[in-house]
């Protein structure tokens, strides 16, 4: 370090010594989080359990809650004098930047009207197809062939393995808002070590099908219920080359989708049973930490539902006791038949055409994609509906 102008009384043989942390040192991001932090604890604010960045404060009937990121912040609430009494303590202390109502934030597009809010990444797509030369490509209507089954030794190796790493990551964060590609990144990104022309060429058709509506995106009605609605998936030993298989689940806050899934599961299941049932373990997991969060702020909730379309399953979550299929199962995946028993959410069956997840677990023909896709609450972007647009 240099010292600064006008210090005087300083030898060569002096150091400076830092009171605070400054950019660029290691401790700098948790000083600033404990700062900020202590800060909104001391205005009333709680900090929820579940989720670290996300504080809250009920004063009466009004709710205001405040979401951080680094240095990003969203602030939102029912009481507009609590929004403007913390933006003034915050200016006063930081010195913040009133961006004004939530328009954009972390390559999230958000636009509002009276029927709801619309969710998009739509400059991030196009900035991606720009990258790649697919602005003027010819559109395919779904990320993948259904008869698709991708695997390590697929063809010859790659030219470029760094550059099909750079395009896997940037999919992935377009997942945030794009469930109907969730399972073709998920399959691409099992091959980043050592990619093929097999595997890219299946990229180049993920990047088709956002040519296809590179401004979809999630809506989320004003108008909906407080349940949480969930469905469970698996696909029996999906990958080629480990014979592991697929779990998919998606979770609905009323008729909102907040939360989705495609992953490969830890162990082979030596049944489709056995697959849906550690399916199942995974959904109930993220339906406990999702009703966890939202009591923080949200005391009283309806019981959630679970849909599952495998019979098997089912029986083996209703029935307590041991059974032959089940003895070689991981303890952990019975927490299906404990948060069952506790009433956190009712298992119910589900035919397999109605069943959402089924498109983030396996690819599929262009008729039940889209029309599982419709279900999801996935629509491009409407001026009719959104006046003004952006």
């Amino acid at each position: 370090m240099h010292i600064p102008p006008g210090v005087t009384g300083f030898k060569t043989n002096h150091v400076c010594h830092l009171h605070k942390s400054i950019y660029g040192l290691k401790q700098a991001g948790r000083q600033w989080y404990t700062k900020l932090s202590s800060t909104l604890l001391s205005l009333g604010y709680k900090q929820s359990q579940h989720d670290h960045s996300l504080f809250t404060k009920m004063h009466n009937s009004t709710l205001t809650v405040l979401l951080i990121y680094v240095d990003d912040l969203i602030l939102a609430g029912t009481n507009y004098a609590e929004i403007q009494s913390v933006k003034g303590h915050l200016h006063d202390l930081f010195k913040i930047k009133d961006l004004g109502p939530l328009k954009y934030f972390l390559g999230l597009e958000i636009a509002r009207s009276q029927q709801g809010i619309f969710l998009s990444q739509r400059k991030y797509t196009l900035d991606i197809l720009s990258d790649t030369g697919f602005l003027a490509s010819k559109p395919c209507v779904t990320p993948m062939i259904r008869t698709s089954r991708l695997h390590q030794a697929d063809g010859e190796p790659y030219s470029d393995p760094k550059l099909y790493r750079r395009l896997v990551g940037r999919l992935l964060y377009l997942t945030n808002t794009r469930p109907d590609i969730s399972f073709a990144v998920q399959q691409l990104s099992q091959f980043m070590a050592s990619p093929t022309n097999t595997h890219f060429k299946a990229m180049t058709r993920v990047l088709r099908y956002l040519k296809l509506s590179p401004g979809q995106g999630l809506f989320y009605p004003s108008s909906s219920s407080l349940q949480f609605k969930a469905f469970s998936d698996s696909d029996w030993g999906a990958c080629q080359d480990t014979r592991k298989s697929i779990t998919g689940y998606c979770v609905f806050l009323g008729d909102s989708l907040i939360s989705w899934r495609a992953k490969k599961q830890q162990t082979v299941a030596r049944s489709s049973s056995e697959a849906e049932y550690r399916a199942l373990a995974a959904t109930s997991c993220e339906l406990q930490w999702l009703t966890y969060l939202i009591t923080s702020f949200l005391p009283h909730i309806t019981p959630s539902l679970l849909f599952c379309d495998n019979a098997s399953a089912c029986h083996i979550a209703n029935n307590n006791v041991f059974h032959e299929r089940t003895k070689h199962i991981e303890i952990d995946c019975h927490i299906v038949r404990e948060k069952l028993q506790q009433k956190l959410f009712h298992l119910l069956p589900i035919s397999s055409k109605e069943q959402y997840a089924d498109i983030l677990t396996k690819p599929l023909d262009p008729q039940p994609f889209h029309y599982l896709l419709s279900k999801l609450g996935t629509l491009p972007i409407s001026l009719a509906l959104f006046e003004g647009g952006y």
